[in-house]
């Protein structure tokens, strides 16, 4: 058996800072991934450099080139 059968990369989605939620995170799974596949809903983080990882599937979410997000308290 090898190491990992399911040998497809995890995806990369870029976000427009409209998409980001304004506590700076957006959710996984998003709307674009099919329902059968969905793992529970997390938020993830793009405060720290502009990108973070899901936990469960390892998507990478990121801010797309120019996108800048400000969040208040």
């Amino acid at each position: 058996m090898s190491e990992n059968q399911n040998s497809k990369a995890p995806a990369t989605v870029e976000v427009k800072a409209a998409d980001v939620q304004e506590n700076g995170s957006v959710f996984c799974p998003n709307p674009k991934m099919a329902l059968w596949s969905t793992h529970p809903k997390v938020f993830i983080d793009l405060t720290h450099g502009g990108q973070g990882k899901c936990p469960y599937c390892g998507t990478l979410y990121k801010l797309a080139a120019g996108e800048h997000i400000s969040v208040g308290h």
